[in-house]
């Protein structure tokens, strides 16, 4: 009986839902249309405000990625036109090292009393024990084995081996093998100037213990070797010790930076002045 007077309430709360939505649906409210009508238009309204948020937002994020993605692409464009520019300027500072290094291989060339061929260094041996590098002067120019090669500022070494007609091997004064009639420039004390193993150091061999040298003192060549003409630099002294037996133990530091040198000039002769006096 219960559950039949529960089934007729639910009927009737039914059918008075029913007629309060029909009588709605003929309501207007303020004129702007019927209740149901702006139920629904709102709820559209809500919807359509959602759709525009979300838009406005993908929207937002659409122009960021844009604006992020043409910032990385300038980015990128000045990083190569940066890089372009640093080497055009080593290429510049590269031209200016090498027009200078000419200059002062013209002077020293011009102020010379010696005949000298100006050489291009086109390969070096860089091994710790040969110190050698090739010229682009040979036999065509004149070159021959034991000339020597010197550089503005002091003595480099000599040609060694059989010049090729466009070529020659020198072997740097700090080869191992290397040596040099040379002096003290102050007291002219003699000795032989010869390379250190593995070193970019000189020593200076037979100067007797009694013989004055100090540190800083010039050495140049003697002359005495028959290669390398008299009085051109060699270095300075860089430590000298009294020797156990009869010579100090002498330290040279060489005044050419063997490492840094692309242009050199070779001393051609004295005999062959006449023949090579065209040779430029």
């Amino acid at each position: 009986m219960f559950k039949k007077r529960q089934r007729i309430g639910y009927l009737v709360l039914a059918v008075l839902l029913s007629h309060v939505i029909l009588i709605s649906v003929q309501v207007n409210v303020r004129e702007e249309g019927n209740l149901l009508q702006i139920v629904g238009f709102s709820a559209l309204a809500g919807i359509d405000e959602i759709f525009t948020s979300s838009a406005n937002v993908v929207g937002s994020v659409w122009s960021r990625y844009v604006s992020l993605r043409d910032t990385e692409e300038e980015n990128v464009a000045l990083r190569e036109s940066i890089a372009q520019l640093e080497l055009q300027l080593q290429q510049q500072n590269a031209l200016a090292r090498q027009a200078r290094s000419l200059h002062r291989l013209l002077e020293l060339r011009n102020s010379s009393e010696f005949l000298t061929l100006p050489a291009q260094i086109i390969a070096v041996d860089a091994t710790p024990w040969f110190r050698t590098f090739t010229v682009n002067r040979g036999t065509g120019d004149g070159v021959q084995q034991d000339f020597a090669v010197i550089a503005p500022n002091g003595v480099v070494g000599r040609v060694i081996g059989t010049p090729g007609p466009r070529a020659a091997k020198v072997q740097l004064l700090i080869d191992r093998n290397a040596a040099a009639g040379a002096l003290i420039d102050r007291t002219r004390a003699a000795g032989i100037v010869a390379g250190v193993d593995g070193q970019s150091l000189l020593r200076m061999d037979y100067v007797s213990n009694l013989e004055d040298v100090r540190i800083g003192d010039a050495v140049v060549t003697s002359g005495t070797d028959g290669i390398y003409p008299k009085g051109f630099v060699i270095g300075t002294v860089r430590n000298v010790q009294r020797g156990e037996d009869l010579y100090k133990t002498i330290l040279i530091e060489p005044v050419v930076e063997f490492g840094n040198l692309e242009n050199v000039l070779i001393v051609l002769n004295d005999e062959r002045l006449a023949q090579l006096e065209g040779v430029e």
